[in-house]
């Protein structure tokens, strides 16, 4: 039986509803940061699958939602690389899956956005008053991203030691 049908064909139980709120409350935490609510729906449900992978019509079912919505919510996720599109030798039907490691890849490239934000605030704060309080607002937001290129590295290899050592 596959997630899909545990989840969609009714029965209700721990495992089902524990999955459904799982899949529910991560949208609404994501949602709350601005991420599209269907995207999230779409990704938790993948990410709580056994396989870490699911086809569109298992998305549609699981969710009960229409295929224009998962279509949408998988063109996101895969634009902003938290799932990748594949097909299997003979197959029409796409699947969805996880990227390996997908948090670290997601936010291996938060240190390049730091720098470009604190880059976009230094031509703020050179555009405004000197010594106001505009400019030392700027100025903070871009110090602040500055530290965190700067750090950002060494979180990432203490990740990468980390789960190397739970993952050998």
């Amino acid at each position: 039986m596959t997630d899909v049908e545990r989840i969609s064909d009714g029965v209700a139980g721990p495992a089902v509803d524990g999955r459904a709120r799982f899949v529910e409350q991560f949208a609404l935490d994501w949602s709350r940061e601005g991420f599209p609510r269907m995207s999230a729906r779409v990704f938790a449900a993948i990410l709580i699958s056994e396989e870490g992978r699911l086809s569109a019509v298992e998305l549609g079912e699981l969710l009960d939602v229409s295929a224009a919505a998962v279509s949408g919510a998988v063109r996101h996720l895969t634009g902003v690389g938290l799932v990748a599109r594949e097909r299997e030798r003979g197959s029409r039907r796409d699947h969805y899956r996880l990227l390996d490691d997908v948090w670290y890849e997601s936010f291996s490239r938060a240190d390049e956005r730091f720098g470009s934000w604190a880059a976009t605030l230094a031509l703020a704060v050179d555009a405004v008053e000197p010594g106001s309080d505009a400019q030392r607002r700027l100025d903070d937001a871009r110090l602040f991203f500055l530290f965190l290129r700067e750090r950002f590295p060494q979180l990432m290899a203490s990740w990468k030691e980390r789960h190397g050592e739970r993952n050998p």
